[in-house]
């Protein structure tokens, strides 16, 4: 997920290309199958997961500047509800700092600890996700290093997962997967790769079986097709496409300036420009980015998707409803950003929205009971 800083153009240049929203729709129903072919790619062996894991996005470690303890309730109500994942975007800046990246405050970790084990105790399977790691960050301020070329940032992250890999090494994969950078960027997938690669070995040095999740470069949108003979992995996508739809009105996306689109325009399916967007656009989109890891037998997770509080209710209603048709037919689990905040069931500050009181909280009832129904 992009907070406020990012800059547009390369922002929607990416997520552009990476989803091939630049394509309009009858110039994708025209692409060829045969293109889709992975006749030279080893087979990837598949996790061992027995069930789709679905669930949310819990923040409580995202920012430094206000990170807060992890909550039983969220296990108590993702329980109740019926899911089986968490994943957990880190900030490393949380428990140590860009001046000393070996220095680890041990309270922090703690909350770490309790997040952990709380996923064991209301068997809720926790993705750790590094979604700040040293040297790289898709969210302003850009480091002062670089993961994906300097020696030292490769080797500090090392430590840092290596640290977790030795914490946490009692717990089973059932119940926890290590999630190595959010939202790799668009790079050379050899550079890529390095790093995907020396971070696997760290980790699995210390827990040969602990399940790894790649996140896809171009920003979670493309897998790394060169890693089909690590065993026990998983590559993970995102689910923002169209932007248009996802990200409407995000400040920190289209800056403070009016939308491009005025709102009444927008809808589902629609038509913007050249290109227009429907389901089956959706799934051709999603489809072509990520078959060839699974025609190479790879595992697909869609780690992140959701829909700004600045679009239309009705219009983000059916927008999921479709990504969730399709996460279905694809057998893909997924994960919700978020439980709480503008893109989430709970507290989500929209105006158009009746909500409901739910322990606390403002519950969207409309969105949570279409949730249930794809769990």
């Amino acid at each position: 997920m992009f907070k406020k800083g990012i800059d547009r153009r390369e922002f929607l240049r990416i997520m552009a290309a990476a989803s091939l929203g630049i394509m309009s729709h009858n110039s994708i129903r025209a692409m060829e199958s045969s293109d889709l072919t992975t006749s030279n790619f080893s087979t990837a062996p598949r996790p061992k997961v027995k069930e789709r894991l679905i669930g949310f996005n819990l923040l409580n470690k995202f920012n430094p500047d206000y990170h807060t303890p992890f909550s039983e309730e969220d296990f108590e109500i993702m329980a109740e509800w019926g899911f089986n994942f968490a994943r957990i975007p880190l900030s490393y800046w949380c428990w140590s700092s860009e001046d000393d990246w070996y220095r680890v405050d041990e309270k922090c970790m703690r909350d770490i600890d309790k997040v952990v084990e709380l996923g064991k105790q209301y068997k809720i399977h926790v993705n750790l996700n590094f979604h700040r790691a040293p040297g790289y960050c898709i969210n302003p301020p850009k480091p002062k290093a670089n993961l994906f070329e300097d020696e030292a940032a490769l080797e500090a992250c090392a430590f840092h997962w290596r640290m977790f890999a030795e914490r946490y090494k009692s717990y089973p994969t059932k119940y926890l997967s290590f999630n190595l950078i959010n939202e790799a960027p668009s790079i050379q997938d050899q550079k890529y790769e390095r790093v995907v690669r020396h971070l696997i070995k760290t980790i699995r040095e210390v827990n040969p079986k602990r399940m790894i999740i790649v996140d896809g470069l171009d920003v979670g949108n493309r897998p790394l097709m060169s890693i089909t003979d690590i065993d026990n992995i998983i590559q993970s996508g995102r689910g923002y496409q169209p932007m248009i739809i996802s990200h409407y009105e995000a400040n920190w996306v289209y800056g403070n300036g009016p939308m491009y689109l005025p709102k009444e325009k927008l809808g589902w399916p629609m038509k913007d420009g050249d290109n227009y967007y429907d389901k089956a656009w959706l799934r051709e989109t999603l489809r072509r980015n990520w078959i060839p890891w699974e025609q190479a037998g790879g595992t697909v997770h869609i780690g992140e998707f959701g829909c700004h509080n600045r679009t239309p209710h009705d219009v983000a209603l059916k927008w999921l409803r479709d990504q969730f048709d399709i996460f279905r037919e694809f057998g893909w689990g997924w994960s919700l950003w978020n439980l709480y905040g503008s893109f989430g069931v709970m507290d989500s500050s929209r105006k158009d929205v009746k909500y409901e009181n739910y322990k606390g909280h403002k519950l969207d009832r409309r969105m949570m009971e279409l949730i249930m129904e794809y769990k």
